[in-house]
């Protein structure tokens, strides 16, 4: 066993020594050292509940014979931490999380390991640090909120942030808009609908990193907590297996992860990390592959932001095995973490509550994602289809240029932006930002204002709760001195998402013009930006420290 390296020999006396210490028995010193990556915490709703959904892995792993040493990594909520500079951060901690789990587990030799986590960047972090360790390893994903209702509707999240639009708009009072406040976010759980951490905890489930169900039992179930100690059993058998996820995870299983992406119109974000996670397999997952099979993926499964739907009832729908069961022509039959293949998985789908899952009658004949290109984006921007009216697929513009998102949103709130315009953001990218950070706070106005025909194109990117004509990742980004630099206000944009274009109608001879004028923009940045900055890739490329 690896945990061999600390615990056998005479030389190693005083290793046990400090075991001993944290109450470890002689009898127990040859026994499976499990570690548990744990983000709980108390700043995140997402996280709240991670220590209880951790005991219940720990008690897993004592009952299976193994010995479990649990340790923190950090955890950034998107929601508290949008717009202000404390989301510059976000995307960054990624890599931060990745490497705190690699050094733990490293230096202290584990020979099994169980991350439990929730939320955006945090689940990501993790499934790049399982894949670069390539040990014994299980994902515990929290699972989503439960939602309550105002004004005898649903609500999530996302109403929260469009609320201040609707305030502005004089479509709710004041006492109404406390109400959105106090229920939006009523329990522990990864926000309710179909945002990036939901997204993200699907498609681990879908990659086979973790047991049936796991990714949409409700945070606050007992169900959760039988994922999470059955997830403590397998890691012991894992580790007896010697089964590491490289020697069942490969392209197509990534593929199956950007098909279910598809068919249930999951956050562009995914775009981001889904190639950053198969970096660490020595896999590389290209725009292009997102958007072949966009393609020839139906979206199937309509959740808020798209609709009043949540992830919870997905789960009663029979979550991601009736998925795999409905829609099995579209998926590669890979081994999972849990000894079974993902069909053997979906033969045991049970259906609970209504049938959401719409294969026969879909929402649209192509996935939820898309890429465009043109000169606005010559390596590629993404769009989440599945959020945006029909009538807006096709859309021309006048640009409304601002370098930052905090101008931008004082527009947006001030009544600065009309019908039939194009709002766009940029120095938000990886580098330009840095750390690319989300925009829900513009896009949420935007809503709540009741704009209709308004458009929004950045380099940066969106929170999975945003809804519209929203346009990302734009690469080359501003910083690199991609075109999008290179817009002024009142320049013609058009976007044609059945086609995949996104242009910017200026010639040749314009741009080249334009971009002798250009100056790259100066950031000095110290601590963890600044070192992040100096290595960050592009978005299309996922982002990924080079």
């Amino acid at each position: 066993m690896r945990s061999d390296t600390i615990k056998v020999g005479i030389d190693r006396t005083a290793h046990r020594a400090l075991l001993k210490a944290l109450g470890v028995l002689d009898e127990e010193m040859g026994k499976p050292f499990i570690g548990i990556a744990n983000s709980y915490n108390t700043i995140v709703p997402g996280h709240i509940a991670l220590d209880k959904i951790t005991q219940a892995v720990k008690d897993g792993v004592y009952s299976a014979g193994g010995i479990p040493f649990e340790f923190g990594i950090p955890g950034i909520c998107d929601g508290i931490a949008m717009g202000h500079r404390g989301m510059l951060f976000s995307l960054p901690s990624r890599e931060l999380i990745a490497d705190c789990i690699e050094a733990m587990v490293e230096a202290h030799a584990f020979d099994g390991l169980v991350v439990v986590g929730s939320c955006d960047k945090i689940v990501p972090g993790m499934l790049m640090a399982m894949l670069r360790l390539n040990i014994p390893t299980i994902a515990v994903t929290g699972g989503p909120m439960l939602s309550e209702k105002v004004r005898g509707e649903k609500v999530s999240i996302k109403d929260a942030f469009e609320a201040a639009g609707l305030y502005k708009a004089g479509k709710i009072s004041d006492s109404e808009l406390k109400l959105y406040e106090d229920f939006c976010a009523p329990y522990c759980g990864s926000c309710q609908g179909l945002y990036t951490a939901n997204t993200m905890q699907i498609l681990t489930e879908t990659l086979g990193l973790s047991l049936p169900y796991c990714s949409t039992s409700p945070c606050a179930s007992s169900r959760k907590l039988r994922i999470a100690k059955l997830s403590g059993v397998r890691v012991v058998e894992l580790v007896k297996e010697n089964l590491r996820p490289l020697d069942f995870l490969n392209e197509r299983s990534f593929e199956n992860a950007i098909t279910m992406d598809m068919l249930i119109g999951g956050s562009t974000n995914t775009v981001l990390h889904l190639p950053a996670i198969a970096n660490e397999a020595g896999i590389r997952l290209e725009l292009d592959k997102f958007d072949e099979l966009s393609r020839k993926t139906p979206h199937i499964v309509s959740l808020d932001p798209s609709s009043k739907e949540t992830v919870v009832d997905l789960d009663e729908s029979g979550g991601v095995p009736m998925i795999l069961k409905k829609a099995k022509k579209f998926f590669n039959n890979e081994m999972t973490v849990s000894g079974k293949r993902l069909f053997e998985i979906a033969e045991g789908a049970i259906l609970r509550g209504r049938d959401i899952i719409m294969v026969e009658r879909p929402y649209r004949s192509e996935g939820g994602i898309a890429i465009l290109k043109g000169n606005l984006a010559e390596r590629g921007a993404v769009v989440k289809v599945s959020a945006i009216k029909e009538d807006m697929l096709k859309f021309k513009g006048i640009a409304k240029v601002y370098d930052g998102e905090e101008s931008a949103l004082k527009a947006i709130l001030n009544g600065e932006i009309n019908e039939g315009e194009i709002v766009v953001i940029r120095y938000m990218g990886a580098k330009g930002a840095p750390g690319m950070p989300e925009m829900l706070l513009p896009t949420a106005a935007i809503a709540g204002l009741g704009l209709q025909r308004v458009a929004l194109v950045t380099d940066g990117r969106f929170s999975g709760a945003t809804r519209g004509p929203c346009i990302g990742h734009v690469s080359p980004e501003a910083m690199e001195g991609g075109n999008i630099a290179l817009v002024e206000n009142g320049d013609i944009i058009s976007i044609d998402i059945p086609r995949r274009r996104l242009e910017v109608d200026l010639g040749k001879d314009e741009l080249m013009k334009r971009r002798e004028k250009w100056k790259k923009k100066k950031i000095e940045l110290k601590g963890y930006l600044g070192r992040y900055l100096k290595l960050v890739s592009s978005s299309d490329r996922g982002a990924i420290l080079e």
